[in-house]
Parts: C-alpha cells; sequence; structure tokens
C-alpha cells in the first residue's frame, strides 16, 4: 500500500494538542465517522503534491464531484469593519502599526455602514457576508457592536462570517447568540514555519479559539496564506493541520501572499501559479466536503490560473473590489469570467458541504 493510499497515525507533535483535542482524525469527517478515518500524514500529503500534474487534477476534480456542484461557486464579500492598528507582528499583513505601510488606524464602522455594504453585497450576488477586524483580541466594548451587526445582516438573508482575532472564554457563545454562522481564523502555515511569518502569538493559540468557535456550534472557516516562502513540504504540513482537525473546517481559504510595500514580506519571491493551483487540489482531496475558498491574491492571477483553480476543485470566491486592505476582482470581472466557464452561483439554501448536480 503506497503513501496514498495508507496514512499512518500522525505525530501529536505537529499541532502540540493533546490527545481528544482538536488535532488528528480522518481525511473525510464532515458528518462522518472520526473513529474508523486515519489522519493525513505530511508525507501522505506531501505524496499528493508530487503527483504529475494531470493526475492530481482528476483526483481533485473527482473528489469535487463527488460531494459539490462542479459549476456552482459560493460567492462571499468581505469588509474590513476595524482597520489598521493591530499589535500583532503577522509578516504579511499591511495593518500591523509596526510596520510601515499605507494603512491607518481608522475607527470602527458603524452598524447602518456595515448593515448597507451588506445590502449592496447582497444585491450584487453575494450570499455570505464576513467582517473583518484589526484586533488581536476583540474588548468586550469592542464586540458588543459587532453583535449588532451581526444580527443585522443575518435579517437581510445573507450567512454571516466574522474574523476578529483571537476570543476570549464566552465571547464565541455570545457570536454564536447574536446568529453568526461562520467564524474565521486562519492557522497561516505549517506549525514549523509559524515562528518564521508570527512572533506575537503562537499556531496553539489559533488552534484554542478555534476550540472555543467549535464548543459554541459554530461553522469553522479557517485555511492560510501561501507563497511566504515556504517550502513545499511546509504547504503539505499546513494542509495536513488543516485536515486534521476533527472536525476539518468548512470553509478552507486558500490565501496567495499579496506582497504589500512596508510589510516584511514585500521582496519575497511569488509563487509559481501552478504550485498554487496544486495547493487548491490537494485541499480539495484532503477535505472534500469543505468549501475552498479562492481568496486573497486572485486580482493578480490570470483568469487562466483561476479556471485551472476550479477544476482543481475552488468553489468559492470572495467577492467585490476590495479584500480588506488589498485588491479584488470586480463584480463586472467575476460575472465575465463565471459566465464564460458556465459557472453559476450557489443556492443559499444548498444543505451545507454542497450537493452534486443532477447527472454527475
Amino acid at each position: 500500500m503506497d503513501t496514498l493510499e495508507k496514512h499512518a497515525q500522525r505525530p501529536e507533535s505537529m499541532t502540540g494538542r493533546q490527545p481528544g483535542s482538536m488535532s488528528a482524525s480522518g481525511p473525510d469527517r464532515i458528518g462522518g465517522d472520526a473513529s474508523t478515518a486515519q489522519p493525513w500524514t505530511v508525507d501522505a500529503v506531501a505524496a499528493l503534491f508530487d503527483l504529475p500534474f494531470a493526475d492530481l487534477m482528476f483526483r481533485a476534480q473527482s473528489a469535487h464531484r463527488e460531494h459539490h456542484d462542479p459549476n456552482a461557486v459560493q460567492r462571499s464579500t468581505l469588509l474590513s469593519i476595524k482597520t489598521g492598528g493591530c499589535p500583532e507582528d503577522c509578516g504579511y499583513c499591511p495593518q500591523a502599526a509596526r510596520h510601515d505601510t499605507s494603512v491607518g488606524n481608522e475607527p470602527m464602522l458603524s452598524v447602518d455602514a456595515v448593515v448597507e455594504a451588506a445590502r449592496t453585497a447582497k444585491a450584487n450576488g453575494a450570499t455570505r457576508f464576513c467582517m473583518g477586524a484589526a484586533w488581536r483580541s476583540p474588548k468586550q466594548r469592542d464586540l458588543e457592536p459587532v453583535l449588532a451587526m451581526v444580527r443585522q445582516v443575518r435579517a437581510l438573508g445573507l450567512e454571516t462570517c466574522a474574523t476578529l482575532g483571537m476570543l476570549k472564554p464566552g465571547q464565541a457563545g455570545q457570536l454564536r447568540e447574536a446568529g453568526l454562522d461562520y467564524y474565521n481564523h486562519n492557522l497561516d502555515t505549517a506549525p514549523e514555519y509559524y515562528g518564521d511569518i508570527v512572533s506575537t502569538r503562537t499556531q496553539d493559540d489559533r488552534l484554542d479559539t478555534l476550540a472555543q468557535v467549535r464548543s459554541a456550534g459554530m461553522n469553522v472557516c479557517c485555511g492560510g496564506i501561501v507563497g511566504m516562502g515556504e517550502t513545499r513540504r511546509q504547504r503539505a504540513g499546513l494542509i495536513s493541520t488543516l485536515a486534521n482537525l476533527d472536525p476539518y473546517p468548512e470553509s478552507v481559504p486558500i490565501n496567495h501572499l499579496v506582497r504589500v510595500p512596508g510589510t516584511p514580506l514585500e521582496n519575497e519571491d511569488a509563487l509559481d501559479p501552478i504550485e498554487f493551483v496544486r495547493t487548491v487540489a490537494v485541499a480539495r482531496i484532503t477535505m472534500p466536503r469543505a468549501m475552498v475558498r479562492l481568496s486573497a491574491g486572485r486580482e493578480d492571477m490570470s483568469e487562466a490560473v483561476q479556471a485551472l483553480c476550479f477544476l482543481a476543485g475552488a468553489n468559492s470566491v470572495f467577492y467585490g473590489d476590495r479584500l480588506l486592505t488589498t485588491g479584488n476582482p470586480d463584480v463586472e470581472r467575476d460575472h465575465a469570467l463565471f459566465a464564460r466557464l458556465g459557472i453559476h452561483g450557489l443556492d443559499p439554501a444548498a444543505p451545507a458541504g454542497g450537493t452534486p448536480a443532477p447527472g454527475h
């Protein structure tokens, strides 16, 4: 049995978690039986990355069609409700106060402004509205207006998502009670590379917040960033960590580094586009029921690369002209690309995890 067929027990040191926590389970566990599944080892995920491109794409497309409509894409809009001034030192982020970028420390948007942006997003075809704040961890006084935003955006008939940093005990429950559907908290990169990118927190801090989100009954949106100078094996380590969360995230954003002037990673070499497509394909194979999202960096991707990503199993995009503080393809350009590819919007009433189209 080769490496791709047999997933040996993954060491707990990969995440630093203890047995019984969110670390290890099997390759397909949303609604499945975790007790009979085996985890995706880094070796097994690396072997997927090493497949001939056509073989990898075939496996990814096969997994995609088994669980999703292959021609449907879920559209999300992301709004920065509190921009800049973050005390963290993430090497990729222009919102860190210590980085000399063009992003200033702005006040939080009003509830009315956020709700109006959500109405516009819905009119443009978005089905999920995500609210992001540049905080290390929200203070309770800051969380109160966010709870009002969640309630009012959800009342518009949109799914709601928030990314607010690390949560304190009880805050996940408050967000859930307000109606938040998804909480985004990315793992960024492989465990062994994490300290090269961020020094003001650990990856275990991220996992602790994800555990609170799960305990509160919310869906998890969790992915990472590629193109930050990591090796292919470290990309495999990121995917392995994500795929072995129990259960793995319902939404998995795959971000391509946006090299923003003034950030420590501004001069990082660009990742080969085919390697990015491989990352999407491997995410689809290892987390077959998840929504795999093309996130940051899409503005710099050619339409051909985006088409390959959809073929590799991406079935969600951030939609609109801004993505927190960096650009994103505009709505009309996306409409034109989707029409050329025969892609339609995902029905927000479809069951979680998606359903295959008739005849597929």
